[in-house]
């Protein structure tokens, strides 16, 4: 559809949707052109008003084979846009209203993105993050053979780690503050709740840091064993094992570079 058209079939629109009292209404327009304009507007990058046009099918043509594809290509507008609410408003209206399509499977896929990609750094709320993770949880729960199950999976997991990111950041701040029981409490939740997240080894070396601070020296040790066993030759468990005994593994080299690391982490944390 070239553009001339694109802009006559606006125009008509606009010019039906007035009348001489200024109140809305709607011209009957085949369902097939209102969709074929949003595809259009789609392709221009105008998903504001890509998403007008297939929001008409509905309107005018609820009960048509196109309007169930055009309310999921309305979130699909609204989610190329980056308004990620009226997106999931979008999704939760098609999964409400065609819970047996073919392509509920994507609906519920982009309805986990939408909150995904809202996710915010680990200093911030973490509220969108729990709720990306309970809707790729739906995706996997729901279509487990899929590829979207397969990608809620690789998503999922990279929630986690920034949940875990969030816990490990609050966590280092309360150690820093002297309040090591709040800060055991955070680190024990990384430990526990996010088993496979790349901070479990921090967390159980700040584990054995504040253990030793409150004077805990058994708990320190055992944390500090399980350390070893599961993560032998990462610089945690050397740094716990020199902790503990006085004695650092590293080559000298090695040892210079992480105490420079160590003091310049302090420093700006």
């Amino acid at each position: 559809m070239t553009k001339g058209r694109i802009l006559a079939l606006g125009l008509a629109l606009l010019v039906g949707a007035c009348s001489s009292d200024d109140k809305e209404v709607y011209v009957e327009r085949p369902a097939e052109e209102f969709y074929n304009l949003g595809l259009a507007y789609m392709g221009e990058g105008s998903y504001g008003a890509a998403a007008a046009n297939f929001d008409e099918v509905e309107r005018q043509h609820p009960y048509s084979v196109w309007a169930p594809r055009a309310q999921l290509m309305s979130a699909f507008a609204h989610y190329q846009a980056d308004d990620y609410d009226e997106a999931i408003n979008a999704l939760d209206r098609f999964i409400q209203l065609h819970p047996g399509h073919p392509d509920i499977g994507y609906a519920y896929y982009l309805k986990a993105i939408s909150y995904y990609e809202q996710i915010a750094d680990v200093e911030r709320d973490q509220a969108m993050t729990r709720r990306a993770v309970g809707a790729l949880e739906e995706v996997i729960a729901r279509f487990p053979d899929s590829s979207y199950a397969r990608d809620a999976q690789l998503k999922l997991d990279l929630a986690h780690d920034h949940m875990a990111g969030q816990h490990m950041s609050i966590g280092r701040y309360y150690q820093r503050q002297g309040e090591h029981l709040a800060a055991i409490n955070r680190f024990q939740i990384v430990v526990r709740d996010y088993q496979t997240t790349t901070h479990v080894p921090e967390a159980l070396h700040r584990l054995v840091e504040s253990n030793l601070a409150l004077g805990i020296t058994d708990e320190a040790q055992a944390t500090a064993a399980v350390l070893g066993h599961n993560y032998p030759g990462s610089d945690w468990y050397l740094d716990s094992y020199a902790l503990l005994t006085g004695e650092d593994l590293r080559p000298e080299e090695d040892r210079q570079q992480r105490s420079w690391i160590s003091r310049t982490w302090r420093s700006v944390f």
